[in-house]
């Protein structure tokens, strides 16, 4: 079983996995004298699985790319699919192990090096840093990537929490999502440049999350916070990110106890957008020996 390591302060208790492609297997938040899942536990027999764990990261880019196609600076690559839809979807970081740098009580860095692996589905040489670390209420989660590559290329990152739609015995959480445009979507990649929310997806005066499916892409922030999810006599959390992470995905599976609200730097498939003259995608340019680097926090408020 994947070794767990652990962060841990008066309000928030973290597990990582650093051998399943440095993700989070679990997130408590204290509620009165007892922990409190907030982010959708993983189980011991998923520990292994990036996908079904608490949390995972999106690098170097976020969301699908059509068919494993990435066109870039006029010349098209070929990925390697891995998905069942046939798109080659969240980047490659969490199909491997990654290095523990640093571990303390309230903070943690891994890092993964593509250089040491082979057949890492990205025709670039980067090196990716997360860091997670716990300062009070907040849960703090840092992204970067350096180019350590010959040439430039695009990049882009996320991570992708799933979080409970009920904290500690309370009623349902309600979303607000503080974005004014989303993605028209065929197969949840963008075809166009943003517009209207459809009204599925549309959280931005605050609702009860809901059992209707959601998969979206939203951007337009209009401030520092993101999103605040209420749930009722338990727990409130504010969402913070830095502008970069200009995007949003929202995905609400029928049927599940949890959803999934992933700050995210760009656009579902925003490498065609990108290469059909659409702006505003997000995608950053990363120069050789260049570093990009964003973050978010998750804040949460007992109530009780």
């Amino acid at each position: 079983m994947p070794e767990i390591i652990t962060l841990e302060n008066p309000h928030w208790r973290v597990g990582l996995v650093p051998a399943t492609g440095g993700s989070v297997a679990y997130g408590q938040v204290r509620i009165g004298n007892e922990w409190a899942d907030v982010l959708r536990p993983t189980s011991a027999a998923d520990l292994s699985v990036a996908s079904e764990t608490a949390s995972y990261p999106l690098v170097p880019w976020s969301n699908r790319i059509r068919e494993g196609r990435l066109l870039w600076d006029g010349a098209p690559y070929a990925l390697r699919t891995n998905w069942p839809d046939g798109t080659a979807i969240h980047g490659t970081g969490w199909e491997y192990p990654w290095e523990v740098v640093e571990h303390t009580g309230e903070r943690a860095v891994l890092r993964f090096d593509s250089r040491d692996f082979f057949g890492v589905n990205w025709p670039w040489a980067f090196v990716a840093r997360f860091t997670y670390a716990l300062d009070g209420d907040r849960f703090e989660w840092t992204y970067a990537i350096d180019n350590v590559d010959e040439e430039p290329f695009p990049a882009g990152f996320g991570h992708h929490p799933f979080l409970l739609k009920r904290v500690a015995g309370s009623g349902e959480g309600v979303l607000t999502l503080h974005c004014t445009r989303a993605y028209a979507l065929e197969n949840q990649m963008a075809v166009a440049a943003a517009g209207a929310i459809p009204a599925h997806a549309d959280f931005s005066a605050g609702r009860p999350i809901g059992d209707t499916f959601v998969d979206d892409c939203l951007t337009g922030r209009t401030g520092e916070v993101l999103a605040t999810v209420e749930y009722p006599g338990a727990l409130s959390l504010d969402v913070t990110a830095d502008p970069l992470l200009s995007h949003a995905v929202l995905y609400v599976p029928p049927g599940k106890d949890f959803f999934a609200l992933e700050p995210v730097s760009h656009a579902n498939d925003a490498f065609t957008l990108q290469a059909q003259g659409v702006g505003g995608t997000g995608l950053v340019t990363l120069d050789p020996g260049a570093t990009v680097e964003a973050g978010f926090a998750i804040a949460a408020t007992a109530q009780r």
